[in-house]
């Protein structure tokens, strides 16, 4: 394994990118230590031609588990939000900064508990979110959550000093169109959900 500050999955993209062999490759990514715990790798997926792609933090546990992504109890909620404003998912492309999930176990066949990725470790998967971004060409990305938002907008992100506006910046070397908002789990979590 490199060293941290190599951490990169550049040398694990393929030269052809399809979301077929973007998907392949990325299951045999070894750019940074995070697939030694993870079941496998969980890549984007969706509609390539998709006007709007929304990029969350990392796999949870049972996107760890069935190689999807956003299948979990915050995707049901996504799903519901997406509904609730007039989004067929079937139209969207879901995917994560992040491509394995991070967690924190304390006993053997315990739950295993999200642990926020570093940023070497996001900044590890961006070649893989880049090139998800060129193939969609989405008109609007959806930043869900605080590792999304540093992922793609570096280190100083704040979703609560941003979440809900429309942001125009240069991700990946491509103008984008962004509005960040809180990843559906933060909602979970939350005393009131229905308020956020």
């Amino acid at each position: 394994m490199a060293p941290e500050d190599d951490y990169t999955a550049e040398p694990f993209l393929p030269e052809k990118v399809t979301l077929t062999t973007l998907r392949r490759a990325a299951a045999e990514c070894r750019g940074c230590p995070l697939h030694e715990n993870a079941t496998q790798t969980v890549f984007g997926a969706g509609n390539t031609d998709a006007h709007v792609m929304l990029v969350g933090e990392q796999p949870g546990d049972q996107e760890d588990r069935q190689g999807k992504p956003f299948v979990g109890p915050a995707g049901k909620l996504l799903d519901r939000a997406l509904a609730e404003a007039g989004i067929d998912p079937d139209d969207t492309y879901v995917t994560n900064a992040v491509k394995h999930f991070k967690f924190t176990q304390a006993e053997p066949k315990k739950r295993r508990i999200h642990k926020a990725p570093s940023l070497r470790e996001m900044t590890a998967c961006g070649p893989w979110l880049a090139a998800e971004l060129a193939l969609v060409e989405p008109e609007l990305i959806v930043v869900l959550g605080a590792t999304a938002g540093k992922a793609l907008l570096g280190s100083s992100f704040r979703v609560t000093q941003v979440r809900g506006t429309v942001l125009e910046e240069e991700i990946h070397g491509r103008a984008e169109r962004l509005v960040p908002t809180v990843h559906p789990s933060s909602v979970l979590r939350s005393d009131d959900r229905e308020a956020a």
